[in-house]
């Protein structure tokens, strides 16, 4: 997706050890333009998808996953991460590690709003390891619900998650593919017909 390639490149900052920030646009600061295309093309990837429901962890997830739930014209549901006084019965649990913050935490969906069999799309600001992703998938199977697909914003390419998510026959669609960081310059796969900066 080339506007969100360009967002990546005049924005985005290469940090040590493979992390790439980028909160100016898409996990502090919103760049809400963005967003609403970034839901547009992820609703027209998973069109096909019969999707229900659409799930995200907070609290990155959620202006990507919002715009696209309203693109798919679908719930959209996000995992929280802290505990609340108003949900600790009835829970869907996961337990998450997160490479940028290097701290794991338990996220929790109350269980009213996830149905067996329905098809929920799963949409996430990054994929590195794909822990974040393999906690929702958990959440979604704790439902009895179909795990229809998973939408990635940003993929770094070189960290396993998506190789791990796809051996287990999971379909991921990534609008930014990044082949490297290294040297703190950002280059994109090519079959993304990518730019490097």
């Amino acid at each position: 997706m080339q506007m969100l390639q360009e967002a990546i490149c005049e924005k985005g900052t290469v940090l040590p050890n493979g992390v790439l920030k980028v909160n100016s646009f898409l996990n502090h600061q919103i760049d809400t333009g963005l967003m609403i295309e970034i839901g547009k093309e992820f609703a027209s990837r998973f069109s096909e998808y019969k999707i229900d429901k659409v799930i995200t962890i907070e609290s990155s997830g959620i202006a990507p996953s919002f715009f696209a739930a309203h693109s798919l014209d679908v719930p959209l549901v996000f995992a929280r991460k802290k505990k609340s006084l108003t949900l600790k019965d009835n829970v869907y649990t996961s337990e998450v590690f997160s490479f940028t913050k290097q701290e794991s935490s338990e996220i929790t969906v109350a269980k009213e709003f996830i149905k067996e069999n329905e098809r929920v799309l799963i949409i996430d600001d990054f994929l590195a390891n794909g822990q974040a992703a393999q906690g929702l998938i958990n959440v979604v199977k704790q439902a009895g619900a179909i795990v229809a697909g998973i939408g990635i914003v940003i993929e770094k390419s070189f960290q396993p998650g998506r190789k791990l998510l796809e051996d287990k026959g999971y379909h991921v669609e990534s609008l930014a593919r990044i082949d490297s960081l290294s040297d703190g310059k950002i280059t994109f796969l090519q079959e993304d017909a990518g730019i490097t900066i």
